[in-house]
């Protein structure tokens, strides 16, 4: 609808919307994070986390009205049909760009349960946001450098029993939890760094992953392999969209079978991550195939 206008003046209008949108809700969740974390009633507190879950919906809806205002996104999406919002869902997704999380959700809020995402910890300390996302339970991580777990051994798994305690909180209602494998945002710098082999990928990280299917393993109704493309907007996609220029936005949703996680032999075995680490690293391979016949259409 503005899309006409110069692009800082939508960047401007889209900041300021988004900002008053993410402080609106965010300021009501974490109200009722707050209620939730006083009262022990867990009936009560699953009824609460439901209305947050509403209001996490309406953030999601009204930052697609603010790209609606601002934009002419052409949104191509395969796969819905196989997702309900009455199941849980272990979502593992490629990540490109800041913008992510605000596209999945939006793509997803009428055919899944609303995201819980897994979180670097300093995510916790940013204003409205931070405590929003504690007011879901959404796991926080905070990863270990390998020099700091030289130093100290003990810390090794802190993070993956992390994960086990936060996805005890999801079994009262429907949720799907999304994991950024690769642990960072895609660039070709990094994936040099790392010597991926991966053209379009960086080499996924299985920890995460396995200790949410050892906690929830059977009450996951599917493995969600969720695949993102911003074809013509290959880099700064979250400004281009600010800006008003944002042009299509590819999302292939592929729903496979939950594989069996022991926590403890995982934890234990070398052969045993070894041989998840591969599960993992097999789609990862169909899934970079799949992004570059994305980027050739």
């Amino acid at each position: 609808m503005l899309n006409f206008l110069p692009a800082p003046i939508l960047f401007v209008i889209s900041a300021i919307l988004l900002i008053i949108n993410t402080c609106l809700w965010a300021g009501l969740i974490s109200i009722g994070g707050i209620i939730k974390a006083i009262l022990p009633i867990t009936a009560f507190k699953v009824q609460l986390t439901r209305l947050m879950n509403g209001f996490m919906y309406a953030w999601v809806q009204c930052n697609g009205y603010v790209l609606i205002l601002t934009s002419k996104v052409k949104w191509q999406v395969e796969g819905l049909e196989q997702v309900n919002k009455n199941s849980w869902y272990m979502i593992f997704s490629n990540h490109l760009s800041g913008f992510d999380i605000a596209a999945q959700a939006y793509v997803l809020r009428n055919h899944a349960p609303m995201l819980k995402f897994f979180l670097k910890k300093e995510l916790l300390y940013v204003p409205f946001l931070g405590l929003g996302c504690w007011g879901l339970d959404m796991p926080f991580m905070n990863r270990t450098s390998p020099a700091k777990l030289k130093k100290n051994p003990k810390l090794r798994g802190k993070d993956l029993e992390t994960t086990r305690k936060s996805c005890q909180k999801f079994k009262h209602l429907p949720t799907s939890i999304i994991n950024y494998a690769e642990g960072s945002r895609f660039t070709e710098e990094k994936r040099q760094r790392q010597n991926s082999p991966y053209k379009n990928l960086l080499r996924p990280k299985a920890g995460g992953i396995a200790f949410a299917l050892s906690a929830m393993g059977e009450q996951f109704s599917h493995v969600l392999n969720l695949t993102l493309v911003y074809p013509d907007n290959p880099e700064n996609v979250l400004l281009d969209a600010m800006c008003g220029r944002l042009k299509r936005v590819v999302v292939t949703v592929e729903a496979l079978p939950v594989p069996q996680v022991d926590a403890d032999k995982y934890s234990a075995q070398s052969e045993y991550r070894v041989e998840f680490q591969r599960w993992l690293n097999d789609i990862w391979q169909e899934k970079d195939t799949q992004i570059e016949r994305l980027k050739q259409k």
